[in-house]
């Protein structure tokens, strides 16, 4: 396992120096899972919520976070993402959404933060409309699941 990257030799925090970094194409997916009543999952489905589009509410958001992650992560760059796509699977036999973002950038950092900010906000997104009649629903399992690009190459989560 490599050290820390964000720490200076003393242990303060500190925005990793990518200057000398090549530009390079880099793609990260994230998912994560909104478990919740078979009730609130078909109201979902059958856009029965007086709210609207639950999941298109939901994807927009998820694109916007995407977005924002250096104002909400200290030290994450702010980047000039290309590409981000979100998408969800309704999982009926575990009442739950699957979200599943990609996001892609030409530069010299990667996007790993930026898909996980992406599902992290589509989870609250799904949370917030649905919490009039669900407020027991969890957001769970949000987690890297692929990355690609860059010196560290690629990954891909097992199992």
């Amino acid at each position: 396992m490599s050290e820390l990257t964000h720490f200076d030799d003393e242990g303060r925090a500190k925005m990793v120096d990518v200057t000398d970094k090549q530009i390079t194409t880099r793609v990260a997916i994230a998912g994560g899972k909104v478990l919740m009543r078979p009730e609130t999952l078909r109201l979902i489905k059958d856009r029965g919520l007086s709210k609207g589009d639950v999941l298109a509410v939901a994807r927009v958001a998820a694109i916007a976070g995407s977005k924002q992650t250096p104002f909400l992560i200290p030290m994450c760059h702010p980047l000039n993402i290309t590409s981000v796509t979100v998408d969800f699977t309704i999982n009926e036999p575990y009442n739950c959404i699957d979200i599943l973002a990609t996001v892609k950038v030409s530069g010299q950092t990667g996007v790993e933060m930026e898909a996980l900010t992406a599902v992290s906000v589509a989870a609250l997104t799904i949370y917030d409309m649905c919490k009039a009649v669900d407020k027991k629903m969890v957001i769970k399992d949000i987690m890297l699941l692929e990355k690609h690009g860059g010196r560290g190459g690629s990954y891909k989560r097992e199992g």
